[in-house]
């Protein structure tokens, strides 16, 4: 399995391909903002043709690039209904302050959006050989999740878990922007997170990757659960 990505844009948010292999079909994961550089060098490196684009949550450091790559590939890009509406006006998810330092920036849907549902695989197995499946995981949006890749049987690799930014290694994602919710993180935690084999490979919004077992044991926020820090990565 070939899994490689970059930080983009003034947000260092992580855009992630995943593939069986070099030159293979693929999924491109959050291409936030000025991505499009980066990607594309990406997949020539692995001689790679995007199948999809999913996003892990609506907020514009993760959709920026959304609209260029799917149209220039003529491919799909998945959401959670809940932030769909963000695909046109990321703005309405943001702070007002933020909002103002973007400026007058337009944002428009791409051709092709599939919506994403709880607990269902994208679809693409046939496409792509593998599959990722979806946890609906609210807290930091309205419609936030994550995406696994489950392990091979027959490689033996761990789970890999895009969390976007449900959780970063040592932190979790801020509460207090439009959609946000505290208690729902905390539930979001608790159920998507928690039960997760101790050596699933974590690949996160923003940040270096981590563990499931790491995070358990040294995250203050999944020790406790009950207090939640606006000052964190992410939008």
């Amino acid at each position: 399995m070939l899994i490689a990505g970059f930080p983009a844009g003034s947000f260092g948010t992580n855009c992630y391909v995943v593939a069986p292999g070099p030159g293979e079909r693929c999924v491109v994961v959050d291409p936030g903002q000025d991505a499009v550089g980066d990607l594309t060098d990406l997949l020539r490196e692995h001689r790679l043709r995007p199948a999809a684009v999913v996003l892990t949550h609506g907020h514009l450091d993760h959709m920026w690039s959304v609209t260029p790559v799917c149209g220039s590939h003529d491919i799909p890009a998945y959401i959670h209904p809940a932030d769909r509406f963000m695909l046109a006006d990321p703005l309405k998810g943001v702070s007002p302050q933020l909002a103002a330092m973007v400026g007058d920036v337009t944002f428009t849907e791409p051709d092709q959006v599939r919506e994403l549902a709880d607990g269902v695989a994208l679809g693409l197995d046939s496409v792509l050989g593998f599959d990722l499946v979806v946890d609906h995981a609210p807290g930091h949006t309205k419609g936030s999740v994550t995406f696994t890749l489950p392990r091979l049987d027959d490689a033996g690799d761990p789970d890999v878990m895009f969390s976007g930014d449900l959780l970063f290694a040592g932190s979790i994602g801020r509460s207090d922007l439009p959609g946000g919710d505290p208690a729902e993180m905390n539930v979001s935690l608790t159920r998507v997170v928690l039960p997760r084999p101790d050596d699933t490979v974590v690949l996160p919004g923003h940040g270096g990757r981590t563990t499931i077992g790491r995070e358990r044991a040294s995250n203050p926020f999944l020790r406790g659960l009950k207090s939640f820090d606006s000052a964190r990565p992410g939008l």
